[in-house]
């Protein structure tokens, strides 16, 4: 396998682009939760929900899975007895496989990644073993990947696989990351690393987000020109006008032909949901498109019945699959913040 530098050719120059998500997968890549004090004592009930969402994954596609050390291995094993699993074991800080894994770009039909820093937020947390991630794919793969100095999650960022890219001003602009890298900056290092010659911008996301408001909590899209964006009907809550300005700000927005996207509003539950610090972030919009399939975080919560009814027909060639969340939300994430799909392809060496 091949390590590109960022002096080499990059891969937009060799036709490389990060493909949409509902592209064909080979497989998804999740890590197993390891620490209770992560999940303020909560981890017995995360690894049943996580149980849960590997399971139905790994009836669509396989499941590559890391466990930290011998006894998540023995756990996950034991839960997911049965199941299209593959283990890996290998040191883990944490599970949230979205923003410390690889982000994969495909050329045809040959597959490459692109490996970002991963600094756990801004700092917020351990991440020197999940920063390391992607190399251990790289070497499980053979895959030849671009490394890159910048610090860049994959829960930041939305693409349709044209051209567009969707993000948030609220994450990307944070000077924990990227200091003094604007918005014209990520333009054009996304365009040459993922293939986006658009980025649209919105403003924020949920209060109380620890990702700084990470796209792929609150808008995503569900094809290539229509999106999924999470609203607040409450005046009083905070997130209502943060949501009610990136809807209004969509509804503006046009893709990488010009052409206005079709938008459609989606509910963020009902109950304000409490934690060990302070409110969480629940959200319908963290759902995570597979094989055949569409995994949506449920709360129970009064809207999570709604949230299926939107989501149901942007999905009409796929199952759309409620599963529960409640205790996985603790950590601030949901089903799409702890997966990353692996596009199927003929894994590029680079040679």
């Amino acid at each position: 396998m091949q390590h590109f530098l960022p002096s080499d050719p990059s891969p937009h120059e060799l036709g490389f682009r990060m493909p949409a998500e509902w592209e064909p997968h080979a497989a998804t890549w999740m890590s197993w939760p390891a620490d209770d004090d992560l999940w303020f004592g909560h981890l017995d009930g995360v690894r049943e929900e996580f149980a849960g969402l590997v399971r139905t994954i790994a009836r669509f596609e396989p499941v590559e899975l890391l466990v930290r050390d011998a006894e998540s291995e023995e756990n996950a094993r034991a839960r997911l007895a049965g199941a299209d699993v593959t283990y890996h074991r290998l040191p883990l800080d944490d599970v949230w496989l979205r923003d410390n894994g690889p982000i994969f770009v495909r050329r045809g039909d040959e597959l490459a990644f692109v490996n970002w820093r991963f600094n756990s937020w801004g700092g917020k947390f351990s991440w020197e073993h999940d920063d390391q991630v992607p190399e251990y794919v790289a070497r499980v793969l053979w895959a030849a990947h671009w490394d890159r100095p910048e610090v860049l999650e994959g829960g930041g960022l939305e693409v349709n696989g044209l051209g567009t890219g969707l993000t948030t001003r609220s994450c990307f602009l944070t000077d924990t990351r990227n200091p003094g890298l604007s918005e014209e900056g990520y333009g054009a290092l996304l365009h040459d690393t993922l293939g986006v010659s658009r980025l649209l911008w919105l403003d924020g996301g949920l209060e109380n987000d620890h990702t700084d408001g990470h796209i792929d909590t609150i808008t995503r899209f569900t094809d290539e020109r229509t999106i999924v964006t999470s609203v607040e009907s409450n005046p009083a809550d905070p997130n209502h006008a943060v949501m009610q300005n990136n809807l209004e700000a969509l509804r503006q927005m046009t893709d990488q032909d010009g052409r206005q996207f079709r938008i459609v509003e989606l509910p963020l539950p009902a109950s304000r949901l409490e934690g060990a610090e302070g409110r969480l972030p629940p959200t319908y919009a963290n759902f995570y498109i597979g094989n055949g399939f569409v995994v949506v975080p449920m709360y129970g919560d009064p809207n999570d019945a709604r949230a299926l009814e939107v989501l149901r027909p942007l999905f009409p060639e796929r199952e759309v699959i409620g599963l529960p969340s409640r205790k996985i939300i603790e950590g601030g994430g949901s089903f799409h913040c702890v997966t990353q799909q692996q596009p199927r392809g003929t894994v590029w060496t680079g040679k």
